[in-house]
């Protein structure tokens, strides 16, 4: 009988071992959608290649906690509406263990799912998302910080400050979406702050494809500053545009999403000298991050190799350090279970490529640290420039800044 017990045991212990050994093997999935097509296909592309990178290195070097990891990712074809079934498909369906959510209009209708199931998410590109809901679940790798209509636009409105003779009127354009409608708001909040009188306030169908009766209304207020609020395919018909119809304010730009991709960088050139816009990295010799150097050659390598963002400044490189914030943090807890990450992410300093990371109580950035570039000395339309210091200048914030700001406007870009 002893025996018998015994061997009962022993099957068991077996049995026992042998499910920890198969539960260890599963693969811990990340999953998410993303814009593989449609107008921001450009973006979706970038972030997708750095997340693969990613898991590469970390299945390479034995996975996360033994279990390696997989990716699950669909195409939204940049299309908000596809948001929701994707993001139920996930977690019903693909029962995927970490979420990550994409920009600003993709990122807001996932949400109320996401809080109802009590799920973890970091968001790779999104702004001021987490104001509206106040979700402790909510994480955002993009350095906006926790006012991110305010870090967003706060550079522009600094440095127009600071020019001689001081500026008076400032006009306000961006697209009908709801990145561009927070970043006006913010940009509102400047104008009010600095006493500036707001002569023009308009927001753009995001199918417009002709921006010069746009311009030409903003034109005829003469304005000392104009603020943008733009997607890419909009950004290049403004900026394009503005060297048209010859706009003179003082300062031009804004919140121009497109002006940190290789492509749009190319295809503009020289228009895009004493065009003012934000980024999260460029190379300029202020801004050295250990690792981030090594990420990006072997990003733009194989950037070349598929086609996509070339250089990899705008989102790769915070894809990246999401995804080694969500790998140290499941190390850490030993699992994926939501409640501990949560915890752990609220309560530790990350190490990543793209700096330390610090997330407040709203789970964006403790300080805010988007860059205020502006665009100088650009010639020709050869990419290689942009990968070197002295073309896009920061000058903001200030222990950044790498250059001061040039203007008027028409003077810079001419």
């Amino acid at each position: 009988m002893a025996r018998r017990a015994v061997l009962a045991m022993t099957v068991a212990a077996a049995a026992a071992m042998f499910a920890q050994v198969a539960e260890a093997a599963e693969p811990i999935k990340i999953g998410f959608g993303m814009q593989l097509t449609g107008p921001l296909a450009g973006n979706g592309k970038a972030a997708l290649l750095a997340s693969q990178i990613w898991a590469e290195e970390v299945n390479k070097a034995g996975g996360i906690i033994g279990r390696p990891v997989d990716l699950v990712v669909y195409d939204d074809q940049s299309n908000p509406g596809m948001v929701p079934g994707i993001y139920s498909k996930l977690l019903d369906v693909d029962k995927v263990d970490l979420l990550l959510a994409n920009n600003t209009n993709q990122t807001m209708p996932a949400m109320p799912l996401i809080i109802q199931r009590k799920r973890l998410v970091m968001g790779m590109f999104a702004l001021a998302v987490n104001e509206q809901f106040k979700y402790p679940g909510y994480f955002q790798i993009q350095p906006y910080g926790p006012n991110g209509k305010d870090s967003l636009t706060r550079g522009f409105f600094e440095n127009a400050a600071a020019m001689q003779p001081k500026p008076t009127t400032v006009a306000l354009v961006g697209a009908d979406a709801e990145f561009s409608k927070n970043a006006l708001d913010g940009a509102r909040a400047q104008a009010s702050r600095l006493g500036l009188k707001v002569v023009y306030d308009k927001v753009y169908p995001p199918t417009t494809v002709n921006f010069t009766p746009v311009l030409k209304a903003i034109q005829a207020t003469s304005p000392d500053l104009v603020f943008v609020a733009s997607y890419p395919a909009d950004t290049v018909g403004i900026i394009r545009t503005a060297n048209e119809i010859g706009l003179k304010p003082k300062a031009f730009g804004g919140a121009m999403v497109g002006t940190q991709f290789a492509a749009i960088k190319q295809q503009l050139g020289e228009q895009l000298n004493g065009v003012i816009s934000f980024e999260q990295y460029v190379p300029e010799p202020t801004v050295k991050f250990p690792g981030i150097e090594e990420f990006l050659a072997k990003y733009q390598a194989k950037a070349q190799e598929q086609g996509v963002d070339a250089l990899g400044y705008y989102v790769p490189a915070f894809v990246y350090a999401g995804l080694q914030v969500l790998q140290e943090a499941v190390t850490k807890t030993n699992g994926v279970d939501q409640q501990k990450l949560i915890e752990y992410l609220h309560a530790k300093t990350f190490k990543t490529i793209i700096g330390d990371v610090i997330f407040g109580p709203g789970g964006e950035w403790t300080t805010p640290r988007m860059f205020t570039v502006q665009f100088q000395g650009i010639k020709g339309m050869e990419l290689k420039q942009f990968t070197e210091a002295g073309k896009q200048v920061i000058l903001f914030p200030p222990e950044y800044k790498s250059g001061e700001l040039k203007y008027p406007y028409a003077d810079v870009h001419n």
